[in-house]
């Protein structure tokens, strides 16, 4: 198989396409455009970016296809934002609002009940069926207010283990790196070694 050049993301959101061409700078990455994507209705991470990628695969059977999930588990909530982290405060909540939602229900929530971890669940399909899954997580806990100016969803809050910065603090540098999504990415392309596929 020849090199892999060209893909589509099945998403609109602009922060994880900028996240994942960055990812993955050997591969062209499109959006997979003004399309109504079909509902999230899995009950885990996984379910939800792998119905992605078979729904952007049938859209072009020519190209690789990409799917992701992700989200934020909070253990004083029960796991929740979890799949609904991007509509948490309800289905066209903003980054802003979801934020506020969160630190509103912590509130006078201490210790363990703080921590936290984002999840990625990352869904690659070829042209010629194999599909690929990569998962990321990464440990952390919620800070008492935001923090921090880039990155976008729970970043502003989301202090990663062994950090004293929110993510939105540390950078997209340090996104690249060590983010949920980073090890997704990263652990799907062990998958692609695995397959001895020539990227």
């Amino acid at each position: 198989m020849g090199p892999v050049t060209r893909a589509v993301f099945a998403s609109r959101n602009p922060g994880k396409l900028r996240e994942l061409r960055d990812l993955l700078p050997d591969w062209e990455i499109e959006p997979i455009g003004d399309i109504e994507m079909p509902e999230e209705v899995g009950a885990t991470f996984f379910e939800n970016a792998l119905a992605k990628a078979r729904f952007a695969l049938t859209l072009d059977p020519t190209r690789w296809v990409f799917g992701e999930d992700s989200g934020l588990e909070v253990d004083g909530l029960g796991g929740a934002p979890g799949i609904r982290s991007a509509r948490y405060a309800g289905d066209a909540a903003t980054d802003e609002e979801n934020v506020s939602l969160l630190l509103s229900e912590l509130d006078g929530v201490e210790g363990e009940g703080r921590r936290a971890r984002y999840v990625s669940e990352l869904v690659a399909i070829g042209p010629e069926g194999v599909e690929l899954r990569g998962t990321g997580r990464v440990e952390g806990k919620i800070a008492r207010e935001r923090r921090g100016t880039d990155g976008f969803g729970y970043d502003p809050v989301f202090v990663p283990s062994g950090e004293s910065r929110t993510v939105a603090e540390l950078g997209n540098a340090w996104k690249r790196e060590n983010s949920h999504r980073a090890a997704a990415t990263q652990a799907l392309l062990a998958q692609v070694g695995e397959r001895a596929l020539e990227l």
